[in-house]
């Protein structure tokens, strides 16, 4: 019994040692896309500048193209079927969360792909993921999302408002 408590002293006065660091000698570093959506370090800290088109995250730039790429929106409509089916329609009718007739048509590419890969950020900071969930009243989950899966969804989104 005395080691355990020793050992708990030793780890304690060992933690309240380490993380009395100055911050003032800590240099911060924060990450901002560039244009191919990847995170690249920004000296200062100084965090990128909110943009309401694309949201808070990582997409600063989806490429959707003209057509429809039917191989990622039948993934898409599988993820659908698995993480989004309960709370969403495909019509504009509100089940738990909005239906998403129309949704790639009010919304930019990089706003869905960073709303549904960064859903708490999202609506903490973004007035229209706000305004969304005031109608809802209730916070989409996180669905743990990878980027593929994310633009999957988005191609299935886009076939489910018609694009060909």
């Amino acid at each position: 019994m005395k080691k355990l408590i020793l050992i708990s002293i030793i780890s304690i006065i060992m933690y309240a040692c380490n993380s009395g660091d100055s911050d003032k000698s800590k240099q911060t570093t924060t990450t901002t896309p560039d244009p191919n959506g990847e995170r690249i370090p920004t000296p200062g800290g100084e965090p990128p500048a909110y943009d309401p088109n694309r949201g808070a995250g990582k997409f600063s730039h989806v490429d959707v193209g003209n057509k429809l790429d039917v191989s990622l929106a039948t993934g898409g409509e599988k993820i659908y079927g698995v993480k989004c089916a309960g709370c969403h329609k495909l019509t504009d009718e509100k089940l738990v969360g909005p239906g998403w007739k129309g949704v790639s048509e009010r919304h930019k590419p990089e706003w869905i792909m960073n709303f549904v890969t960064n859903t708490d950020e999202m609506l903490n900071k973004d007035p229209k993921a706000q305004a969304l969930l005031e109608i809802c009243l209730v916070r989409m989950p996180n669905q743990s999302l990878a980027d593929n899966d994310a633009r999957q969804l988005l191609e299935f989104m886009r076939k489910n408002d018609g694009i060909k």
